[in-house]
Order: C-alpha cells, then sequence, then structure tokens
C-alpha cells in the first residue's frame, strides 16, 4: 500500500495536482507551448526592451496584455470600463503619461477583500550596442514575471471559486521608480487589500535548487508561514530572502503597499548577487527555463490559495518598516 501511495503522490507532481493543507487536491495546470508562447512575445525584440517613457514601445506591451486579460476572461479594473489605469507624471522635468493594465475577478462571497497579484511589464529599453545586439529584452526581468501572471489569471478564471476579489496588475514604471505601483497603492483602500503575491524574475533556478523560490520580507508578516503550510504535501519550498544586504522588499512593487500596512511581498528566484544578463542586452528568453516559471506559478497559486478562498487573512505589515 505504501509504495502504490508514493506511485500516485508521484503523478499528483507530475500532473501539477498537488494537495492544499492536506485536505483537498488543488489542481494547478499550465500549460508550457502557452507559457512559452507569452514570454517569447513579451520579451521578442519588436517590444524593443518596453521602456516606460517611449510610448509606441510599452504601450505595445500593455496592449498586448490587456488583450490576453480581455481573451482569458477578466472584467476592466476602471469603472470606464477600460483595463487601462492611465496617469500623468513628471520624469526629469517632463511630463510622461503611464498605464498600468490592470483585470479582475470578481469574489464570489467576500468582494470588498482584494487579493492582488502583480508584476511589472516594463524594462529599460535601448542600450548602447553590445555587438549587434542593442535591445535590452528584459526576459527575466520581468517578462517572466508577467508571462505568470497572466497564467494565473487564467488558472483562477477557469476555476471560478474565488471568495474574495482578485485583482490582476501589470504594473509600468517601475525601473524608473516604481510610478505604477506608488500610483496604484495611492487610488486603492490599503484596508481593503488582502495580500499582494508580487512576482519579479522568477525565470532561472534559486540558490536553493529546483522547485524553490524566496519571499521578500518575509518576517513581517505571516504571509510566507501560510504559503508554506498550503505547500507542505508537495515538492516546492518557499525561502526567506538570501539577500538580506539586497534591500530587495524595497526594491520591487510590493513596496508602496507595504508601507501602507498591506502583507505585500514579493516572490523571486533570481541569483541577485551573481545574476551577469541583469540590466543588459543579454537578459534573453534563451537563457531562461521555462519549467522554472510553470513552477513558481503553481506553487503560487498554491501557496495562495487559502487566501483567495478566504480561508486565510495574513497579518498586517508595519509601516516603513527597516
Amino acid at each position: 500500500m505504501r509504495k502504490k501511495l508514493h506511485i500516485i503522490f508521484i503523478i499528483m507532481l507530475l500532473s501539477g495536482t498537488m494537495s492544499c493543507r492536506g485536505q483537498q487536491n488543488y489542481t494547478v495546470n499550465i500549460d508550457k507551448a502557452e507559457t512559452s508562447r507569452i514570454l517569447n512575445e513579451l520579451a521578442s525584440d519588436d517590444m524593443r526592451g518596453r521602456n516606460a517613457l517611449i510610448t509606441a514601445d510599452i504601450d505595445k506591451a500593455a496592449s498586448y496584455i490587456e488583450n490576453e486579460f480581455r481573451n482569458i476572461g477578466l472584467k476592466p479594473y476602471e469603472k470606464n470600463g477600460s483595463f487601462y489605469q492611465e496617469f500623468d507624471k513628471k520624469h526629469k522635468g517632463e511630463v510622461h503619461q503611464f498605464k498600468n493594465v490592470i483585470g479582475l475577478l470578481p469574489g464570489k462571497e467576500k468582494i470588498n477583500e482584494f487579493v492582488i497579484f502583480s508584476a511589472h511589464y516594463d524594462h529599460i529599453g535601448i542600450l548602447p550596442a553590445t555587438g549587434q545586439d542593442s535591445i535590452a529584452n528584459g526576459a527575466d526581468d520581468n517578462a517572466s514575471g508577467v508571462t505568470a501572471l497572466i497564467q494565473l489569471a487564467r488558472h483562477y478564471a477557469q476555476r471560478g471559486d474565488n471568495a474574495r476579489t482578485i485583482i490582476f496588475v501589470a504594473f509600468t514604471g517601475e525601473e524608473i521608480g516604481f510610478y505604477g505601483s506608488q500610483y496604484f497603492s495611492d487610488q486603492i483602500d490599503p484596508q481593503k487589500v488582502i495580500a499582494m503575491f508580487n512576482l519579479e524574475m522568477i525565470g532561472k533556478q534559486s540558490k536553493f535548487g529546483a522547485n524553490t523560490a524566496y519571499l521578500t520580507g518575509f518576517r513581517y508578516s505571516d504571509l510566507g508561514k501560510i504559503m508554506e503550510r498550503n505547500l507542505k504535501y508537495t515538492h516546492y519550498k518557499i525561502y526567506p530572502d538570501p539577500y538580506a544586504t539586497q534591500q530587495l522588499f524595497y526594491r520591487s512593487d510590493n513596496m508602496p503597499l507595504a508601507k501602507k500596512g498591506v502583507p505585500a511581498h514579493t516572490i523571486s528566484t533570481v541569483q541577485i548577487n551573481k545574476d551577469n544578463s541583469y540590466h543588459t542586452v543579454a537578459d534573453e528568453v534563451g537563457l531562461l527555463d521555462v519549467e522554472n516559471i510553470i513552477s513558481v506559478a503553481r506553487a503560487i497559486a498554491i501557496g495562495a490559495s487559502t487566501v483567495v478562498s478566504g480561508q486565510d487573512t495574513p497579518s498586517r505589515i508595519k509601516a516603513n518598516r527597516r
């Protein structure tokens, strides 16, 4: 009997069916070909590095994400029926227009309690040429995170059983000062935000090996422990951020809402202390592991399952924690 159960467990892992809290099977099916399609489009040369200050380039990426959200069946976030949250902001003396791309799945029971999944979609655009290449494609930073965001949106839309409202946000302007996430956080009531799962650079294996990721600011709330508990009976592990001196908790789009007390954390796998392609033209799809993106997305879906269902409410973060 023990051998039979072991075989069943292995089949569950390979199929993406994992046990949540040991009480029920929580199926997460993420297609590899579809994941590769999204990643390759977002990190293609046609996107020209997705510089938030070059309207034609960043708008092309925004339109692509909007179409994905619409095709999945998300609802527009804005009251005017738009997936774009648009705003103007001055950058180095010039006023620019920016847009976050936001879709939502209304909650079935707790419609005014929000769970946010996010990733920034901008990168750094065109750089001085290295050989024949001048496009900083930003495959890991952060097409990988946006790819997982879109696949998570598809997963939850297909399930259709979220008790809390889920908001999916692709932020602009992260690379130039968290413009998109700061604007978004100023427009939403932080008391209604139960948790935020921000995805950042998940295309490469973490220092802890396969089927692992780390959570920034792990000790600041119990969100990480909730995820650990939900992942207990799977092959996946979530670790505290191992790069304390890098201050990663304060270097991504979780920060503005975390400063307002929301348990907002970033999930990442990048080995930031030795990633030679970071912010260079070398950050291309060929260096990434699509299976790593898929495994992170699956782990987040399971780790967040009891927050989305309303069973768990993570503790708040004390503002301006350092």
